[in-house]
């Protein structure tokens, strides 16, 4: 594409982004073009259907997970680059509002293997932990995946939004082969530091 026409095309993917977010995959293209600052001529030049433009937003949203996992495969601390991708995919779990649902029933679907990239990413980062001997040999990629989406389903009906960071913070506490060495932010912090709220030092068991 031309400069101008990409310009318009990352416009449009942004926007419908944050608005399939905020109101879920069937939310008004009218209301996403005008976000985007294009005219529905344009949003509809880029994407004829609306599962051409649900489909591309998930396949950005996916893509960038898998690139993050990537730049966190070579960081020192292999815990830590473990957990900051678990918030990602948290953040991406949280924003689905039905979005993977919706392709997968659609013609779309075939454009983008989601699980298949999201579990590929978590492998590397989980068998790396692993083998540094700071997370168990028994963890499940796929039960870490499930219980990452069922928390991030969950927050679409918490009252409270700080809950689904909570309950992920209490589902690290049993990944590690020392049990309460993750701490809030993701950082192997010994064997005696338990995880508190975020914005709190590490307090010392008694």
């Amino acid at each position: 594409m031309r400069s101008h026409a990409q310009r318009n095309y990352d416009r449009v993917i942004a926007a419908a982004s944050a608005v399939f977010a905020e109101s879920g995959p069937d939310a008004s293209l009218n209301e996403i073009a005008r976000r985007a600052e294009v005219g529905p001529g344009t949003l509809y030049r880029h994407f004829p259907t609306r599962q051409d433009l649900q489909a591309a937003v998930l396949k950005e949203r996916i893509t960038a997970l898998a690139r993050r996992g990537e730049e966190l495969s070579s960081a020192t601390d292999s815990v830590a680059a473990l957990v900051e991708w678990l918030r990602a995919l948290l953040v991406h779990a949280k924003s689905d509002r039905g979005l993977g649902a919706a392709i997968l029933t659609s013609a779309a679907h075939s454009q983008i293997d989601c699980h298949t990239i999201i579990r590929e990413t978590a492998v590397e980062l989980v068998e790396r932990a692993q083998r540094d001997g700071a997370v168990r040999a028994d963890v499940s990629i796929d039960d870490l995946i499930h219980l990452i989406a069922g928390i991030g389903l969950a927050a679409g009906h918490a009252s409270d939004p700080g809950q689904p960071d909570r309950l992920l913070d209490l589902a690290l506490t049993g990944l590690t082969t020392v049990p309460g060495t993750i701490a809030i932010d993701g950082t192997g912090s010994g064997e005696d530091s338990v995880p508190v709220p975020a914005g709190h030092a590490h307090r010392r068991r008694t």
